[in-house]
């Protein structure tokens, strides 16, 4: 039973017992946003300015795939001990990867410190969602993970176009050492009302010492092998195809032991809601990397209207969230499913039609943001799922399945279509990376349809 499950349902995530963790872990989720969106922009300088062109790849995907690590060390810690250590631990090393950054004489420096970075953003997420589940009852869940979601928006509005300001007007180094800041700030609002949250932390059954390592070392593994399938889009033909299916490979059987049993083959319950994380995330976040490109190169515009579509989509995204946190209990889960899969498939076939037929650019557009609304739909109720089938023993490892599964699906979806983009070309490019992403979001009906009731356990 998650704690404080028996609170009055009048209460809210902004009650006076509440209201500092929300606003701590709300300014953390923010800030790592911030980070997430700023460095995109501001790294074309930084490269220049450490002459480290040849790491610019390795600066993005080296932070990705040292998250995996950062995700199953601080969910097998927080199961152990509770999570507000491991919490301070992960911001530390988030933290300590932005001063790395801040600091950096070399671009070799600072791949260092964005894989520290890496470390800390994957484990500060898994601490958080194990702090909603001890501390927010299940019927505000729902909300907290909506508030998570509308974090996302403000950094996507006007994260880049600070970050550019600061970067031209000060200096870049500031982008990195303003959030660290901040993120310190943040971690000192929600620290006192941690106490007493890890008392009901398990004690760590016999031989849990070894599973540990043994699921660190595969973490390693996973990351390595999502490092070079990310990476295989750089060799030449065929070995870019041969590195990214022996690296798909290595990522399908390495990541089995990290994810609830049965998750791969879409067994029903939490299994499902894991698998239909990452199969989701892939289909949405793949098309989405094609939409700017998409008005750049077909539509003629510029980098600041190409961020249109993704804008419209962060919005929606957000009221989405909001509306299946009022609704969804007695909406369903499985019409909650149908419809988000519906809106998205929907969004991407028109976004696929005005690349083939060239209709108006605001069509796209305004098509994104569709989708941006079924993701809304069905994301965050993924992790209300999922703290649902959940108990104080494993929501750690829960967590942390949930989020590896969304790093590897879309980190691999996106490594696939930028292989078949580069292999086909433009002209066919644009139409099959958009096919690809609507047969990968309606395989999402297939654990979505078997995910059962939220409230088992």
């Amino acid at each position: 039973m998650v704690e404080g499950a028996d609170r009055a349902p009048r209460e809210t995530i902004w009650s006076p017992r509440y209201v500092w963790v929300t606003l701590g872990a709300f300014a953390l989720i923010f800030l790592a946003a911030v980070q997430s969106l700023a460095v995109t922009t501001v790294m074309p300088a930084v490269s220049d300015a450490l002459h480290g062109e040849a790491l610019y790849a390795v600066a993005f995907s080296g932070t990705l795939a040292t998250s995996v690590i950062g995700m199953v060390a601080v969910g097998a810690w927080s199961d152990r001990t509770g999570p507000v250590v491991p919490l301070y631990a992960a911001v530390g090393m988030f933290v300590a990867g932005l001063l790395i950054d801040t600091v950096a004489p070399t671009m070799e420096v600072l791949v260092l410190g964005r894989l520290v970075l890496g470390l800390g953003s994957g484990g500060q997420i898994v601490a958080l969602y194990v702090v909603v589940a001890r501390i927010f009852p299940a019927a505000l869940h729902g909300r907290v993970f909506a508030l998570f979601s509308a974090a996302w928006i403000v950094p996507s509005l006007v994260g880049p176009f600070v970050a550019g300001a600061v970067a031209e007007f000060l200096h870049w180094r500031w982008v990195f050492g303003g959030v660290a800041v901040l993120a310190v700030a943040a971690l000192l609002m929600i620290a006192p009302r941690l106490r007493g949250i890890n008392a009901h932390a398990e004690h760590p059954a016999e031989g849990a010492g070894r599973a540990l390592v043994r699921r660190l070392l595969l973490a390693v593994v996973v990351a390595a092998a999502a490092l070079g399938l990310a990476l295989s889009g750089e060799l030449a033909d065929p070995w870019s195809w041969v590195v990214a299916a022996a690296a798909l490979a290595v990522v399908g059987i390495a990541v089995v032991p990290l994810l609830p049993r049965g998750t791969l083959r879409a067994a029903p319950g939490l299994p499902s809601v894991i698998l239909m994380r990452g199969v989701l995330a892939g289909g949405f976040f793949g098309a989405e990397v094609y939409i700017p490109k998409l008005f750049i190169d077909r539509y003629g515009w510029s980098s600041t209207f190409a961020g249109l579509g993704l804008t419209i989509a962060g919005i929606t995204w957000a009221l989405g969230a909001e509306l299946s946190a009022r609704h969804a209990d007695r909406v369903g889960d499985r019409r909650l499913v149908l419809a988000g899969v519906g809106l998205l498939s929907s969004s991407i076939g028109l976004v696929l039609a005005s690349a083939v037929f060239g209709w108006p650019g605001i069509v796209p557009a305004i098509a994104w943001g569709i989708g941006g609304l079924g993701m809304g739909f069905v994301y965050a109720r993924l992790s209300v799922l999922m703290l649902a089938y959940s108990s104080p023993r494993d929501q750690g490892f829960n967590s942390s399945a949930l989020q590896i599964s969304d790093a590897v699906g879309s980190s691999a979806v996106i490594a696939i279509m930028g292989l078949l983009f580069l292999a086909i070309g433009p002209a066919a490019g644009f139409p099959a990376v958009f096919v690809l992403g609507i047969l990968i979001v309606l395989l999402t009906l297939v654990p979505g349809l078997r995910m059962g009731g939220a409230g088992a356990r």
